[in-house]
């Protein structure tokens, strides 16, 4: 029944069936006490589009609570085997929307398939290490991201930065001419699924419009003035689920693409694969979430080609109830609900799927692992307002317009100790270094295979970010008209000897050094405090601005910290005297003292 919670039954049997014939659970047979061992140890799901630090909170409240109220039991989902399967998709999964492979121009087909190949062959595809509850882990798919120059998308606490297609007007050099090929049939493919996705959401808004128009008349006892009541209800209040007419016009600003993010896996070379938790459905390439970091109700379109099926054997495959096994799917869910039963949909090589307008605000999604290899290329509009080079260029100058150099003398000042003027540099200065730079070199070479598009502007973006340290850093004598300034500002904390000895004045107190991360900044102190020490400048302004600073200072530290523990016991390190070759140049990469990569990994090839 529908919407019917499954209960447990038949664990004997499916156990020896899944052991002895490599079969997935079904619908109603499923051994449970693996699932509940797993679903313990959590899972992926949702939570993406929050902020990390609530975010994870609220999600796993929200799966735990929804764990409980399932039980020892299986919530029901749907295949095309169920005679309900279209009538649950039309009614409560009606913006996702299917292109079979026979719709899809056969040359298209061609030249994305050999770009998932030329990507393959030459190493392209990597394992991203995404960090999850403050844990490092690699993804059980490997990944590249393609699209507009300059782009990145983040996920995870990882930043992906685009290999660049080939756009009109740019200056793309690739490793070869395959890897050109590639980007090029990539980016063909985003101009078709654009193009799609504009039709599907004005036959969405169609569809939409005549069916609200059909359910209003359906009353014929209603008087004339509760109709017309009704009407401007309609076209006033549109539900969530509902893309007014108008909006047709603006359709295409809203829809295009500006990157892909590509995904390959064998999962018959994954050494483990988790289990789905709440439906039964098997395997999971990707676990239960929400796509983030995109534009709000902004689609999300989906290429998949798996490779050809192995030799399966049918006779293995005597029950007709769930999901076939050897087929990837796409699942479905409405977010944190037990009533409505889950949707796996099929998914045969050069499927095209579409989650339309909020789908992916309102729905989870997952991928249901098949038995051949598949590719899948996911195109998104991705949120870039903070996340293009332009974006990060223009910040820098926001912050560098501080800094004053003396024409006579190499001496530096700053500008202006203006409170949130301290505060917009500051706040630069760490997003320079902890979402762009060590974000980029943390991943090594990787990009070298296909372009060396990016080594240019990170350079660049390098040599902003040492004129933004030393805005913090400049040497200083012994004598520090401020010192007893920051100790009547942070208090006892700001251990003399500590402080002595970061200043090169004689040996640290240990105990003062551990509780106090924010004075490794201090052996260096800043031009900011420089000024501070100024006899024109006020107490109540020192304290003032000391005060809004050193905050900074902190988590810049910590944020070091952090990226430094992300190392651990083997690691691969790139010291001071680490340089990368640019165009026949060396680049110092001073930025990182250290690039954490996890054990048995070599992120740098």
């Amino acid at each position: 029944m529908p919407g019917a919670v499954v209960p447990r039954s038949r664990q004997g049997r499916q156990g020896v069936a899944e052991k002895t014939t490599g079969r997935q659970p079904s619908l109603i047979t499923v051994h449970r006490a693996g699932a509940a061992r797993m679903r313990g140890t959590g899972c992926m799901c949702g939570g993406g589009s929050m902020k990390r630090s609530a975010g994870e909170s609220e999600q796993q409240a929200k799966k735990q609570k929804l764990l409980e109220e399932i039980g020892e039991s299986w919530l029901p989902y749907l295949t095309p085997r169920d005679a309900e399967f279209h009538q649950l998709w039309k009614t409560k999964y009606s913006k996702l929307i299917l292109r079979t492979s026979d719709t899809v121009p056969k040359e298209l087909h061609q030249v994305v398939q050999d770009a998932f190949l030329t990507l393959q062959k030459h190493g392209c595809l990597f394992q991203d290490l995404i960090r999850i509850k403050g844990k490092d882990c690699l993804t059980p798919v490997s990944r590249i991201l393609i699209g507009n120059p300059g782009c990145t998308y983040k996920y995870l606490n990882t930043r992906l930065f685009t290999v660049p297609w080939p756009v009109e007007g740019s200056k793309i050099k690739y490793c070869n001419p395959e890897m050109f090929d590639a980007c090029k049939a990539l980016m063909k493919l985003n101009d078709y699924l654009y193009n799609e996705t504009v039709q599907a959401l004005k036959e969405q808004s169609l569809s939409e419009t005549k069916e609200t128009k059909d359910a209003a008349v359906t009353n014929k006892e209603q008087d004339f003035s509760t109709y017309v009541e009704g009407e401007r209800t309609i076209l006033e209040d549109q539900s969530s689920s509902y893309v007014p007419r108008t909006d047709c016009i603006n359709l295409k600003s809203k829809t295009p693409y500006n990157l892909t993010l590509l995904n390959y896996m064998d999962p018959l070379q994954m050494p483990y694969l988790k289990q789905e938790p709440y439906f039964g459905m098997g395997n999971m390439a990707v676990s239960w979430h929400h796509d983030e970091n995109l534009v709000e109700r902004s689609t999300v379109a989906v290429y998949s080609y798996s490779c050809k099926d192995p030799v399966i054997n049918r006779n293995q495959l005597q029950d007709s109830r769930g999901r076939d096994p050897a087929v990837w799917h796409a699942g479905l869910k409405i977010a944190w609900d037990i009533k409505t039963p889950g949707l796996a949909l099929p998914l045969h090589p050069g499927d095209c799927y579409f989650m339309l307008d909020d789908l992916n605000m309102t729905h989870q999604h997952c991928v249901l692992a098949g038995w051949p290899p598949r590719f899948s290329s996911t195109h998104r509009v991705a949120e870039c307002s903070r996340g293009t080079l332009d974006y990060i260029f223009r910040q820098c100058e926001t912050a560098l317009q501080n800094l004053q150099a003396d024409s006579e003398s190499v001496a530096l000042s700053l500008k202006s100790l203006e409170v949130m003027i301290v505060k917009e540099v500051e706040g630069i200065h760490n997003e320079v270094e902890f979402e762009w730079l060590r974000q980029f070199w943390f991943q090594g070479k990787r990009y070298r295979k296909c372009t060396d598009w990016w080594f240019e502007p990170m350079a660049k973006l390098e040599e902003f970010w040492k004129k933004m340290e030393i805005m913090v850093r400049q040497t200083q004598k012994s004598s520090h008209p401020y010192l007893q300034l920051l100790f009547s500002v942070c208090g006892e904390n700001f251990h003399r000897s500590c402080f002595s000895s970061m200043l090169g004045e004689g040996p640290a107190d240990p105990m003062a050094f551990s509780s106090l991360p924010v004075l490794v900044y201090v052996k260096k102190t800043s031009l900011v405090l420089s000024e501070v020490g100024k006899e024109e400048c006020t107490m109540e302004q020192r304290n003032e601005i000391v005060s809004c600073f050193l905050p900074f200072l902190t988590e810049r530290q910590e944020l070091r910290k952090e990226w430094t523990a992300r190392i651990g016991g083997s690691s691969h390190f790139l010291d001071d005297n680490t340089h990368c070759h640019y165009k026949g140049t060396t680049v110092k990469l001073a930025v990182l003292n250290m690039v954490p990569v996890p054990a048995g990994k070599d992120f740098t090839r």
